[in-house]
């Protein structure tokens, strides 16, 4: 690797992302650590994407455009391209704080045995005002076992990755039109050590007139990403898929229960209490999981107007 290499390579896809890519390139711009290329993969938008990446004038950024394929195969395209000992990737809507790069790379140079460094996540609005913490989970080492039940990571923007360890376990799965995230830690977590930075360095941003169209989407992939886990886990540990599940569809409760539409809150929140009830077999066993679903399932609907905080 020459001197004029990048240390990090930095993936952002885009589609239509012209109200906010210009925030999050330049999120990654104002980095404390500025030893890094940005690859941008305009997935064949058809808003004004183009002209306001064109408008931001730096020497790092590239720019590639291609027919829309989603937002794994541009998540692909933009690894294909990176030339960086360390790469990692930033949805187009979302935000880093100006010390992510650098303290994650630290942690990696720090634990030379681990591959994945990640950061705790906060969800912010559209216009960039905290709502909530997403993630402050604190894993390091083997984390095989707790990713398997859940993704703690919170989202896809989050970990800065060895591109050695990225390059064995291949790319995001293409089939997949959610969840890819969660599958790609699964791949990387048997093989590799994680290493948090426990702080809040992501900044997740949330669109209530998106987020629940999209629950219904994340839990067929999510179960499908579930299915596939588990035929790959040791039988050891096959005792955790009902938790895994019990974990997703506590995820997709409150995705429902923040319904931008108050009055399909409890519609929503009560489909996906049903179709857990599908998944987990055991209905008529004792469950406080079931029972904590139930009451935000009757409150959503005989108070739908009641602004619900979900908390577990």
């Amino acid at each position: 690797m020459n001197n004029n290499t990048p240390i990090i390579s930095v993936v952002i896809p885009v589609y239509n992302g012209a109200k906010t890519i210009k925030e999050t390139v330049e999120s990654v711009l104002q980095q404390t650590y500025q030893n890094f290329e940005i690859i941008v993969i305009n997935d064949g938008s058809q808003d004004e994407t183009l002209a306001v990446i064109n408008n931001i004038q730096n020497q790092k950024i590239k720019l590639f455009s291609y027919s829309n394929a989603g937002l794994s195969a541009s998540r692909n395209r933009g690894f294909a391209r990176a030339c960086g000992e360390f790469i990692t990737f930033l949805d187009a809507d979302d935000l880093w704080t100006k010390d992510k790069l650098e303290a994650q790379l630290e942690a990696l140079q720090q634990n030379p045995q681990a591959a994945v460094a990640y950061s705790w996540t906060d969800h912010i609005d559209e216009d960039g005002k905290f709502l909530r913490p997403a993630s402050y989970t604190s894993c390091n080492g083997n984390v095989y076992e707790r990713i398997l039940v859940g993704n703690f990571l919170a989202c896809g923007s989050n970990t800065l990755i060895r591109t050695q360890a990225l390059k064995q376990v291949g790319g995001f799965d293409e089939s997949l039109n959610s969840a890819e995230d969660w599958d790609m830690w699964l791949r990387l977590a048997p093989y590799y050590e994680f290493v948090v930075v426990p702080r809040p360095q992501v900044l997740y941003r949330i669109s209530p007139y998106s987020m629940s169209v999209n629950i219904f989407k994340m839990e067929a992939a999510s179960l499908q990403v579930i299915e596939r886990a588990y035929n790959q886990a040791p039988e050891s540990l096959q005792y955790l898929k009902q938790e895994s599940l019990g974990f997703l569809y506590k995820f997709l409760m409150s995705k429902a229960l923040q319904d931008n539409v108050k009055k399909q809150r409890g519609l929503k929140a009560a489909k996906v209490f049903v179709n857990y009830l599908k998944q987990d077999l055991s209905l008529f066993k004792s469950s406080r999981l079931k029972i904590s679903l139930l009451s935000k399932v009757i409150t959503a609907n005989f108070l739908p107007f009641y602004q619900t905080q979900v908390k577990w």
